[in-house]
């Protein structure tokens, strides 16, 4: 149990990364941003809204930890 504790502990601390990666473990906040962002821009593709989520991360020194998700779907937008 230990194990699987502590194993857990990154995922949690590193949540931001669901936002650029479908890969990870937590899909749930990349889900919703997405949803959200496709809501706002229904022309755009899913791949154009993850290369816009890309450039904003790219844009902010590389990662999207630190900005709110209303931060993220602005910046994201502006892209799009």
């Amino acid at each position: 149990e230990n194990s699987m504790q502590k194993a857990s502990v990154p995922f949690s601390v590193n949540s931001y990364d669901a936002f650029i990666s479908p890969h990870t473990l937590n899909l749930s906040s990349f889900t919703k941003l997405l949803k959200k962002l496709k809501e706002i821009h229904p022309e755009a593709s899913r791949d154009k809204i993850v290369d816009a989520l890309l450039e904003v991360r790219k844009n902010n020194k590389g990662i999207l930890g630190g900005l709110s998700i209303r931060s993220i779907v602005e910046r994201t937008s502006v892209v799009l």
